[in-house]
């Protein structure tokens, strides 16, 4: 979870449809800059999905889950 306040919930993971706040634009990092996934993983991302994806989704996908 992101610990982000439910009302600044502004986007919606294409992978799981979860409401999450995708900070890109934030003045600090995003906290997915904490997350490493493999350049396979990436690739298989970017093909299968537009925008960003949810802290949980993509802590699943450093554990392994498939995209």
């Amino acid at each position: 979870m992101s610990g982000v306040p439910e009302a600044d919930a502004t986007d919606r993971c294409p992978r799981c449809g979860g409401s999450f706040h995708c900070g890109i634009d934030d003045a600090g990092p995003c906290a997915c800059t904490r997350i490493t996934l493999d350049a396979a993983t990436q690739q298989q991302l970017r093909e299968r999905y537009a925008g960003c994806l949810c802290l949980r989704c993509l802590q699943a996908l450093a554990e392994g889950a498939a995209p």
